[in-house]
């Protein structure tokens, strides 16, 4: 049961480290601020479905990973 566990943590825990090296990061220097504001004005659609469902999904993949260790910490103490 333990290992099964810990299996399953290292899952989730590169899972998690996946997802967050896929995101766009929040500051592009100059470029982005410029380019930005044009983006503001005339939308931006398709990139904003996948930011927001990587968004999600590293919101649940870190619950997860949190839960998770909990668990694996009471297994391991008792």
């Amino acid at each position: 049961m333990e290992v099964a566990l810990k299996i399953v943590l290292v899952i989730f825990a590169l899972g998690l480290i996946a997802v967050v090296l896929l995101q766009k990061g929040k500051s592009a220097g100059l470029s982005g601020a410029i380019s930005g504001g044009a983006e503001h004005l005339f939308g931006k659609t398709k990139a904003r479905g996948l930011d927001l469902l990587l968004q999600r999904l590293t919101i649940g993949l870190a619950v997860g990973f949190f839960v998770l260790s909990l668990v694996v910490a009471y297994v391991v103490k008792v």
